[in-house]
């Protein structure tokens, strides 16, 4: 009997390194996942990620901090150069950074550990998931038009937005709230709590109105525990914009309301953005 493989999911296979020698993997960065002209950060995120997973020791992420040094290239070729800083019992450390066409693109440095919860600590104080957020089927998939950008990476990402939050402007406050799933149904896991924390439409849109590609420039991303399967859901808030600089912080909740990660990311209004809606 001839033995069939699964194939890969979309994320998986786009997301893929190959180990070229001690350090250096290369990759393709698919164009499926940008938003306008830019690959988006979360996806490149997990490629440098990937390359970290490679070179051993513990596999889930538990602190990653992205800086955005450059806009990435879709459908170009590139290599990460990735590093373990320190090795532990609980937690590596490691270092990779995106490079296309002989530029560095981001700068990752991640604590990968094990949350499988066998620590042995019986403590646990989480944050609950909005209790008046609407059912899946209520809820409406995220709009290139209404954001203003063309949105390549709903292709991939099944993101349906609280209805009061999807139109530009609408609203008083910067908050987005949706539900997130991966287009093909692939399981969530860390790595995809990663790439999810940078995959919402941005909060200020419903404030601001069109604002475009908001691009970020440092992403933190704490991830707490392994999602259950199913869908996701999201809160993220913008209350601090400043000279066209603003925070935006972010959590995310598995299928069963479990609190999943936490993010925090300074991000940018570009000049021009119209914000008139």
């Amino acid at each position: 009997m001839t033995e069939t493989t699964e194939p890969l999911s979309q994320y998986d296979a786009e997301t893929a390194v190959e180990l070229l020698e001690d350090g250096r993997f290369s990759a393709h960065v698919s164009d499926r996942w940008n938003i306008g002209d830019n690959p988006n950060g979360g996806y490149l995120t997990s490629i440098a990620l990937r390359a970290l997973r490679h070179l051993g020791g513990h596999q889930d992420p538990v602190s990653v901090t992205t800086h955005f040094l450059r806009p990435g290239l879709g459908n170009q070729p590139g290599e990460v150069h990735a590093s373990i800083v320190r090795s532990g019992r609980s937690v590596t450390t490691g270092r990779a950074t995106l490079v296309q066409e002989g530029k560095a693109r981001i700068e990752v440095i991640a604590a990968m550990g094990d949350l499988s919860g066998t620590s042995g600590h019986d403590v646990d104080l989480t944050i609950a998931p909005p209790d008046d957020m609407p059912p899946l089927d209520d809820c409406v998939a995220r709009s290139g038009l209404e954001q203003g950008v063309t949105l390549f990476i709903a292709e991939r990402v099944d993101l349906r937005i609280r209805p009061d939050m999807s139109i530009a402007g609408a609203s008083k406050d910067a908050e987005m709230q949706a539900w997130i799933r991966f287009a093909d149904q692939r399981r969530p896991d860390t790595l995809a709590a990663v790439m999810f924390s940078d995959a919402f439409a941005p909060s200020i849109f419903t404030r601001l109105g069109r604002v475009g590609w908001v691009p970020t420039i440092e992403l933190t991303v704490h991830v707490r525990r392994r999602p259950a399967e199913g869908w996701m859901m999201g809160r993220f808030v913008t209350e601090d914009l400043h000279d066209g600089r603003l925070v935006e912080d972010g959590w995310l909740w598995d299928s069963k309301g479990t609190l999943v990660a936490r993010s925090r990311q300074l991000a940018m209004l570009l000049p021009g953005a119209d914000t008139s809606a």
